[in-house]
């Protein structure tokens, strides 16, 4: 079924900045419930009533002491601040992945169960989570109920609207225990981080392709099955992801939302005005470990490495030829429509 521009990326990131798993130092070895989830089924029936009326009203009176951020409960607290002390009591027995709670346990148990108990009533796809479900329901309803309070932006879920809001502040709240780089969302410093230590932790089952962050390998998939569920409200056009489908939808508003520092020139997209900027510092970070050539994006170097395997990853559905990266095959499907 195609449907309309829904943030599904975003909606994956929204998983990944509350409840991301953490692959670095993973452990194997199962631990223990943290004091506070014990506590949190200990609370006396007062202490209940008071804590929902504080999520009623609203009112934040727990404050981190590390950042500053705020909670309507003292278990909301030690949850969210084990981002900064990275502790990670709940770990899966399949593969020894950590998590910060056990609802994110659950939730990512169901990669090996396959198990996706939340059904959209509208058209019928099936989620892990809950909260995901109704994020997607939205592109159904139209409805996005969080509104920024400096352009108007309206947005789908609160999450998006409070990473919409750093583009206004600068915030950058996370940063690389490596190289210092900061980021807006700490599943974009986890996926960082992987240039650093080479982890891919998703495989597509297919061809064996492997990827750093799983909304690439929905993408990727997507390459064999040939769906396209993001359809452009103006011209009809249907896309891969919703990030392609948002790039698309600029040469319609003539919107380039970023700009090189230097020399001014804008963008429809940020990655393409980095990969631009290196042409000003003459970067490039990804090297071959094979021949030693350098590259300014990784793209380009996965490109390269083919030469040197002498892997096809692409295949097209229509006829079968097969191709050395999605956009030759993209490219080529074109022959076809």
């Amino acid at each position: 079924m195609t449907v309309t521009l829904e943030e599904e990326e975003e909606v994956g990131d929204l998983f990944n900045t509350r409840e991301i798993p953490d692959y670095r130092g993973s452990s194997a070895e199962p631990q223990q419930p943290h004091d506070a989830e014990e506590a949190e089924k200990s609370l006396s029936r007062s202490e209940h009533i008071k804590k929902h009326l504080q999520r009623s009203t609203g009112k934040r009176t727990h404050s981190c002491s590390d950042c500053g951020k705020r909670f309507t409960s003292s278990s909301g607290i030690k949850i969210h601040q084990r981002i900064h002390t990275e502790e990670k009591p709940y770990s899966c027995d399949q593969c020894g992945m950590s998590f910060v709670t056990s609802s994110i346990l659950t939730g990512h148990q169901r990669i090996h169960t396959g198990e996706k108990p939340f059904s959209c009533t509208q058209c019928g796809k099936s989620f892990t989570q809950q909260s995901t479900m109704i994020s997607h329901q939205r592109t159904h309803t139209g409805e996005k109920p969080y509104s920024c309070d400096q352009c108007g932006k309206i947005f789908t879920t609160s999450t998006i609207l409070i990473r919409h809001q750093r583009t206004h502040t600068g915030e950058k709240p996370y940063s690389c225990g490596q190289c210092g780089k900061s980021f807006t969302q700490l599943s974009t410093m986890i996926s960082h981080q992987r240039i650093h230590t080479g982890e891919k932790p998703y495989s597509c089952d297919q061809c064996g392709d492997i990827f750093t962050m799983s909304s690439s390998l929905t993408r990727h998939q997507r390459t064999h099955t040939g769906e396209k569920p993001y359809s452009c409200n103006q011209c009809g056009k249907s896309f891969v992801s919703s990030g392609d489908l948002k790039v698309h939808q600029r040469t319609h508003t003539g919107e380039k939302p970023y700009s090189c520092d230097q020399c001014g020139k804008s963008f429809t997209q940020q990655s393409t005005m980095i990969s631009h900027q290196r042409t000003h510092t003459g970067e490039k970070p990804f090297s071959c470990d094979q021949c030693g050539n350098i590259f300014t994006r990784s793209s380009s170097l996965t490109r390269h490495q083919r030469t040197h395997t002498g892997e096809i990853s692409y295949s097209c559905n229509q006829c079968g030829k097969s191709f050395v990266s999605s956009g030759d095959l993209t490219i080529h499907q074109r022959i076809h429509t």
